[in-house]
């Protein structure tokens, strides 16, 4: 069966990713400067396979979350961002087409747009974790420590850790990210930005974790991307720039959101986030159905209904 075709601008496209796909804005007022438009889809994505399965309206909670999250940032003066405008109505009329189609396309598209500053990526995906689960409770089962960093003995499945933890991972265009030290971070996008996207996430997400915890909802984790605004070097007439948080922030895709009043270490947690489907796609695995190489599944309908239940919970009890 064939995914279905999702709504695009007639725009030149920078890249499609698993969720978001980014095209090319030409630099208009009231901005002035290079900017990209984002669309999030209504596609979902676990163990880096875009799965066939559409979950409608998941694009626009997505896009509803990220952008609230933004504001939080901004107003507390915890990161600057790339985020310019939400609204489909300031994208310029030729990027829908012509007539009733292009009307169609741009309601569509509405609720679903983000319009953001063009940023050169750092190549970096800044992991926060405060709890120990996923990749870092295999790593840490292993070797005792995450990413480098040694942690303390007989620490258990989903444990709160001492202290929230840094750690990077390498942004993998096909395939895995892999988890990664500080010091190969620093390696490949240079010492001086990775000391500032650690300070930077962590500010973030601890800011963050306390606005959730407030209302029942535990951040275990989560990943932010940064980059660098395009053309501020060569204006400022220096070689390095301060990043600022791009593409999405803290939302259910991105981070893994647990029921506080359910909270119990040493077991998988209930969550808000697509940890529902990821857990759905492992029975399968078990049971030889697949082998979490593309082609995904199809899912049923109670694993839609219930994620888009999930994600919907999480913005109504964080965004507000």
């Amino acid at each position: 069966m064939s995914a279905p075709t999702d709504p695009a601008p007639t725009l030149p496209v920078v890249r499609h990713g698993k969720v978001r796909d980014v095209y090319e804005l030409p630099p208009a007022e009231p901005f002035g400067e290079p900017r990209l438009l984002f669309v999030a889809s209504d596609r979902i994505s676990a163990f880096d396979v875009v799965l066939p399965t559409r979950m409608t309206g998941k694009g626009r909670l997505l896009t509803e979350i990220a952008t609230w999250w933004f504001g939080f940032i901004r107003e507390r003066r915890l990161a600057e961002t790339h985020l310019l405008s939400t609204s489909v109505d300031v994208v310029p009329n030729g990027a829908f087409g012509a007539g009733d189609e292009g009307s169609r396309l741009r309601e569509q598209l509405r609720g679903r747009i983000t319009i953001g500053r063009r940023c050169s990526v750092v190549p970096i995906e800044c992991v926060v974790r405060g709890y120990l689960e996923g990749s870092g409770w295999k790593e840490y089962q292993q070797t005792g420590s995450v990413c480098g960093i040694r942690l303390p003995a007989g620490l258990r499945q989903c444990q709160r850790l001492p202290e929230p933890i840094f750690t990077p991972a390498t942004k993998a265009a096909v395939g895995h990210d892999e988890n990664i030290t500080f010091e190969r971070a620093a390696e490949i996008a240079g010492l001086e930005t990775m000391g500032v996207l650690r300070d930077l996430s962590l500010s973030i997400y601890k800011a963050a974790a306390a606005h959730a915890l407030e209302r029942g909802i535990i951040i275990a984790d989560t990943k932010f991307e940064f980059g660098i605004p395009g053309g501020d070097s060569a204006r400022a007439g220096r070689a390095w720039s301060q990043p600022i948080l791009i593409d999405e922030a803290l939302t259910p895709d991105s981070s893994r959101f647990w029921d506080a009043d359910r909270y119990q270490p040493g077991q998988a947690q209930a969550s808000y986030d697509k940890q529902f489907v990821r857990e759905y796609l492992e029975g399968l695995v078990l049971a030889g159905a697949w082998d979490k190489s593309p082609p995904g599944p199809e899912l049923p309908g109670a694993i839609v209904e219930g994620t888009l239940a999930r994600y919907t919970e999480a913005r109504d009890r964080l965004c507000r």
